[in-house]
């Protein structure tokens, strides 16, 4: 089979396996002394924009900020240039489209880490900030949301010049490999944790996979009249790991781009709102029972930055409350291990839920319509290929952690490297997402019944079991006493 024919080069599904894995196997360097992607930029939360950007190693210290900056748009560059080439697109227009769509995803991740926006209570000291948003760096998400919508919707002419680089799932697909990297390290050092948190994020699978997909996706379809294409991704976003489930559940159903991309845009936006509203409501009511309220973050809050950073603002918030009205001093950091926890396992199952859901929506769906018995190639054809890589590069540094313990330290730095990219690959997700909605035809296609079913889902139930499961679990469990 040519190469101009096979499918293994001409499909974004696989070309986000096969970037994501060069990524995955240059950060992979650092086991071996080989800093090979150290100089890539990391975006931090700033009140002097000259320390927002910074190269991610310390090996490359010396190294300015818009330099790496530099260093990473011109890596990306290459490597989407070298698959732009393979799946037939005009390369010129790639380039410049690619260009802009960097840039102001860039712009977006620099001002959504502006200190007054993104600082959460527990770091607004060292900013010297007397109060703050507390959106944290996922802020850029929104804000490149935002500046994709706005392009978009009042100038169409300059977005169909960027429409040849306009490629959500490519860029989400790549990152979500990625990304699978930094979960593997995160399992390895679970095993270590208490037994009762463990078991925890076990049943925290159970919870959001069965309990809460199956609650959302009979809303959706019984109340709101949403066909199987549309409840299956919303179903996923709202119940598991948000972004990243809607865009493997849409990949594995076959649902046209505009479903995942639409449950993803919802997905960023009340991951803000829970944000801003859970970690406070834990530290009014659930200061006496510290653990429930961090289990609780790690199950409601439907992104993984946000539900880390919900973990860490109530791990300061209710350390800070039991310590005013009991007198209790607790240990930093147990709140935040169990929300992390709890979040990990639920995303580390998405490749498993994605081979499930392909198989049943082959065999039993699909197969239904048309009256025919569906192989294992066309299953084969169906799944969505990013998802092996999701599961390779888990698999990976979680065997390789598990067999080799003192590489943790070591495994966290090369993730932490690869992570640079997939931020930035996240951002640009979402500014190509807004720049191919719009506006009428989301209204006409029901972008306001699926807000709708979110809503309901989210505050009518969702966070409630969680909290209930989390009560049940974690109820009278505190985390170790420090020093007062």
């Amino acid at each position: 089979m040519t190469t101009e024919h096979s499918p293994f080069w001409r499909s974004e599904d696989w070309w986000s396996v096969y970037l994501g894995l060069l990524v995955f196997l240059l950060s992979l360097g650092v086991l071996g002394g080989l800093d090979l992607l150290g100089w890539g930029v990391k975006f931090s939360v700033w009140a002097d924009p000259l320390k927002a950007l910074k190269a991610v190693s310390p090996e490359y210290a010396g190294l300015p900020g818009y330099l790496a900056l530099l260093g990473t748009y011109a890596a990306m560059l290459v490597l989407t240039l070298v698959g732009a080439h393979f799946l037939g697109l005009d390369l010129k227009r790639f380039l410049v489209g690619f260009t802009v769509i960097f840039a102001v995803s860039a712009l977006c991740l620099f001002l959504g880490h502006y200190g007054y926006i993104a600082a959460t209570p527990d770091k607004r000291e060292a900013l010297g900030l007397g109060w703050s948003l507390n959106l944290t760096g996922e802020a850029g998400y929104i804000l490149a949301l935002l500046a994709g919508l706005t392009l978009g919707n009042l100038f169409p002419a300059a977005t169909r010049r960027l429409a040849e680089a306009t490629r959500p799932e490519w860029y989400i697909k790549t990152a979500i490999v990625i990304m699978g990297a930094a979960l593997g390290v995160k399992a390895a050092s679970a095993t270590g944790l208490a037994g009762t948190i463990i078991f925890r994020g076990l049943c925290a699978i159970v919870e959001a996979y069965l309990i809460y997909w199956a609650l959302v996706y009979f809303l959706a379809r019984k109340y709101f009249g949403f066909s199987r294409e549309w409840a299956a991704p919303l179903a996923s976003g709202v119940s598991i790991c948000g972004v990243s489930a809607a865009i493997a559940t849409g990949a594995a159903i076959r649902a046209r781009p505009v479903v995942p991309i639409m449950v993803s845009s919802l997905v960023v936006v009340f991951a803000v709102v829970e944000l801003v509203l859970l970690p406070f409501l834990a530290q009014q009511f659930l200061y006496h029972e510290p653990m429930v309220a961090g289990a609780w973050m790690g199950l409601a809050v439907k992104t993984d930055g946000a539900a880390v950073a919900s973990g860490a603002i109530v791990d300061s918030l209710v350390r800070a409350k039991a310590l005013a009205e009991e007198g209790v001093v607790y240990k930093e950091g147990w709140m935040l291990m169990t929300a992390t926890t709890t979040k990990m396992f639920i995303d580390v199952f998405i490749g498993i839920w994605s081979f499930l859901l392909a198989v049943i929506w082959c065999t039993k769906i699909d197969a239904g319509k048309s009256g025919q018995r569906v192989g294992l190639g066309h299953i084969w054809e169906r799944f969505p290929k990013f998802v092996l890589g999701y599961v390779l590069t888990f698999a990976c540094l979680l065997v390789a952690v598990l067999t080799w313990p003192e590489l943790q330290a070591v495994a966290a730095t090369a993730t932490d490297e690869g992570n640079v990219f997939r931020v930035l690959f996240f951002t640009m997700t979402f500014f190509s997402i807004g720049l191919i909605s719009d506006f009428r035809k989301l209204w006409e296609e029901g972008i306001g019944r699926l807000a709708a079913v979110y809503l309901i889902s989210l505050f009518g139930f969702i966070i409630w079991i969680g909290l209930f499961i989390s009560w049940v679990f974690f109820h009278g469990i505190k985390p170790p006493l420090g020093n007062g």
